[in-house]
């Protein structure tokens, strides 16, 4: 893994919306077709904008997302919402998008839709908790022990004890699967605790668990 770090978070942004764009011109010339799958929250908005105007044959891309909180999709806590405004703009609004959870689906029906449908990201972008959670693999979840299995479906529903709403997230076998993933994350803390994660696999912090997965193509954007 690779780690690049940044002085402040627009250039953190910056760097990594271009690399996203270029692996995703890869993919187009190699494939036809390209899957991205993003996180939510407040942090990717920089991203979002700077990737919507990459300059791609976004009508080839679908664009997922790595978990999803099970409210509707106009609500403020709906990252599908999120996606939406910041990054389906631009060049961007040619792109296809799969949302992971639809308006009336419970959590389990939400996840039992979204596998039967499954289709592969090639490139993900995932966050990082100060807890050490990335998507919605919590380390408090009753869910983790399935979701950091080799054996998991793709995608579960989970049950995060110490944040809001239910969620439905992909799983590590999934995460492992893509071609190419990036972790994006800011601040100190944040830095600190990928420190620690990257001494050894524990699932008292999930990410650490899925850094050390041999070969696993993930390089990592600080701020």
């Amino acid at each position: 893994m690779q780690r690049f770090v940044f002085d402040n978070a627009a250039l953190q942004a910056g760097a990594l919306a271009e690399r996203v764009g270029q692996d995703l011109a890869r993919q187009l010339d190699a494939r036809g077709e390209a899957v991205l799958a993003v996180s939510g929250g407040r942090s990717p908005l920089p991203f979002f904008e700077r990737l919507s105007q990459a300059d791609l044959d976004w009508s080839r891309v679908t664009v997922t997302l790595v978990d999803e909180r099970v409210v509707a999709q106009d609500h403020p806590d709906s990252n599908a919402r999120l996606v939406r405004e910041a990054l389906l703009v631009n060049r961007a609004a040619a792109a296809r998008f799969h949302p992971m959870v639809r308006d009336g689906e419970s959590a389990e029906e939400a996840a039992s839709a979204r596998l039967a449908e499954f289709r592969q990201p090639q490139l993900v972008v995932l966050g990082m908790g100060e807890d050490g959670h990335t998507a919605s693999l919590f380390p408090d979840a009753p869910e983790l022990t399935l979701g950091l299995s080799p054996d998991a479906p793709a995608v579960i529903a989970v049950t995060p004890g110490s944040a809001p709403h239910r969620r439905v997230s992909l799983t590590l076998p999934a995460l492992c699967a893509a071609s190419r993933l990036y972790l994006s994350i800011q601040g100190e803390a944040k830095r600190a605790v990928l420190d620690k994660a990257l001494a050894g696999a524990d699932p008292a912090l999930p990410v650490s668990v899925l850094l050390a997965r041999p070969g696993l193509p993930l390089d990592s954007y600080e701020a």
